[in-house]
């Protein structure tokens, strides 16, 4: 049997393989729908993998969102989340929030700063200081797109060696990271 996947907020990026879905009728994808919207029109548990590719930051509620992420992903599924860090979440206009390493902490039952109602196990995390190359490739110059993506992978090789340190301490020595990734299992009980 095949694995389900589902890519929450495309845009002009669909993915082989997915369910492609965005509020744009414009990019084509699988199934038109608001993600500010619930529920999703998905049943329970139908997917196996869902990843949100710099989506979270644009909606109303990332919390609600992420609930019901969990509701249509089965159990042990994986979740994949790339959003703005913080520390450069607000260089877009349309962008409502930035991140940082303590999301993972509200989908965990003990704690106490407010557990959302909904567990992820996080099984991976990492901050990029140059993301979105697909996009990225289209409007810098090559070499300029090269050399940033050379200086990225350096800095995201220290950066991820500690990134709460990184995080917390330097991410403004190198002009902040544009992403944070979250690789989540979702947990369910019974």
């Amino acid at each position: 049997m095949k694995c389900k996947r589902l890519n929450l907020g495309c845009g002009r990026f669909p993915k082989k393989g997915f369910i492609n879905v965005d509020v744009d009728p414009e990019v084509q994808p699988d199934v038109i729908h608001d993600l500010n919207v619930f529920p999703y029109p998905f049943r329970d548990n139908e997917f196996e993998w869902v990843e949100a590719n710099h989506v979270l930051e644009h909606l109303d509620d990332p919390f609600r969102a992420m609930k019901e992420i969990h509701r249509i992903t089965r159990p042990g599924g994986i979740v994949v989340i790339r959003v703005p860090h913080f520390s450069r979440g607000f260089t877009n206009p349309d962008h409502k929030r930035g991140f940082d390493i303590t999301f993972p902490y509200y989908f965990r039952k003990d704690f106490l700063g407010g557990y959302v109602g909904v567990e992820y196990r996080l099984e991976r995390m990492r901050l990029r200081w140059f993301a979105q190359p697909y996009l990225k490739k289209h409007y810098l110059p090559k070499w300029q797109f090269w050399l940033a993506r050379i200086a990225g992978s350096i800095l995201d090789f220290l950066a991820n060696l500690s990134p709460e340190l990184c995080s917390r301490v330097w991410c403004y020595w190198v002009g902040g990271f544009e992403e944070i990734e979250f690789w989540f299992r979702v947990v369910k009980e019974g």
